[in-house]
């Protein structure tokens, strides 16, 4: 009897000093990363405008000249350095503008549901708070494929031209598999686990956050290493559904100019099983072609070589559609009445 009482006070040892250990683990983790995020904040700033949008602001970066506007939108997660190999070029020839949305990048939170048509009502109000000139050339890349759709459904008189980089389907969850659909939902959970470790550091720690790309690394660290980011991408994910339902009814872009580009279907996408890939792209393809009906004035380009991300794969052939599409509407323009 007594043994055993002398082993269970040995083991309360233990544990005591293993739950304090982890507590003063815990508690490092807190300071290093209060310092860490203090750091990046002071060393990087954002590139463009933050602009009040009545209780919270959101960041616009512009450069170039000219009409129309090109208006860039990222996917789920995303905010403009997504762009970065596109819109310099871009901005040589026409005005060329990225943002991030409300929680992203350098962008606030918003008190508002993450759904397309409230990201297009946001941008809408930015542009106009920022004074940027209409008519607008939308770009839309994954999610923000959906985004854009709605903001030309909602304003279609300010919208004169739409390239969608691998956009996103309404419903398209509805067209894959079981299997492809529960290797979605594990992304995502891992992503919960990031928003619950930033406190303590340890998705900076272990590289979950702020490594691509390279070359901007300081600043994705700014952005990316934060709670309210891994938070941002859940709201997003979770009302990609109800983002399906809203666009369900707009089924035309008239003849309005659009591109559809698309990843290699050849590709592999590092980190994913092939034969997950190939299930995604024998649904993704269809898809991608049902898009190019939705104008009478439309061409579908695959970027070969590419994956999802086009706009870093390919950024030549963003920059291309991106340069018809906005000679198209000054083809357009110059011939409209005064």
């Amino acid at each position: 009897m007594r043994s055993n009482r002398h082993w269970l006070r040995w083991v309360g040892y233990i544990a005591g000093g293993l739950l304090t250990l982890l507590f003063l683990l815990a508690c490092v983790g807190f300071i290093y990363e209060q310092i860490e995020e203090s750091r990046d904040q002071h060393l990087n700033h954002p590139p463009g405008l933050l602009v009040d949008m009545g209780g919270y602001r959101m960041h616009l970066y512009c450069i170039g000249q000219g009409s129309p506007t090109v208006v860039l939108d990222s996917g789920l997660g995303d905010y403009w350095l997504s762009w970065y190999k596109v819109q310099p070029q871009s901005s040589r020839y026409t005005h060329v503008c990225s943002y991030d949305r409300a929680g992203l990048g350098w962008s606030d939170p918003s008190l508002q549901p993450r759904t397309s048509k409230v990201f297009a009502q946001e941008l809408h109000a930015l542009l106009h708070q920022a004074s940027i000139p209409e008519p607008y050339v939308l770009v839309g890349h994954s999610l923000g494929g959906i985004n854009v759709r709605m903001f030309a459904s909602l304003y279609p008189s300010e919208v004169v031209g739409m390239i969608l980089v691998d956009s996103a389907y309404p419903h398209q969850e509805q067209r894959f598999s079981a299997r492809v659909n529960k290797f979605n939902a594990g992304f995502y959970r891992e992503l919960d686990l990031h928003a619950l470790t930033m406190p303590i550091g340890i998705p900076r720690l272990v590289g979950w956050c702020g490594t691509d790309p390279p070359e901007f690394r300081s600043v994705v660290r700014a952005v990316e290493c934060r709670k309210r980011y891994f938070r941002s991408i859940h709201d997003e994910w979770v009302n990609f559904d109800e983002d399906g339902s809203q666009l369900r009814a707009v089924v035309s872009l008239g003849n309005m100019p659009l591109v559809v580009l698309s990843h290699d279907p050849e590709k592999l996408m590092p980190g994913i099983p092939s034969d997950v890939v190939r299930e995604v792209n024998e649904v993704w393809e269809p898809m991608q072609e049902e898009l190019a009906h939705l104008s009478s004035n439309s061409s579908r380009v695959i970027a070969k070589g590419s994956t999802h991300y086009i706009q870093i794969d390919r950024p030549d052939v963003v920059i291309e559609a991106i340069r018809d599409v906005v000679d198209q509407c000054r083809v357009t323009q110059a011939g409209s009445p005064p």
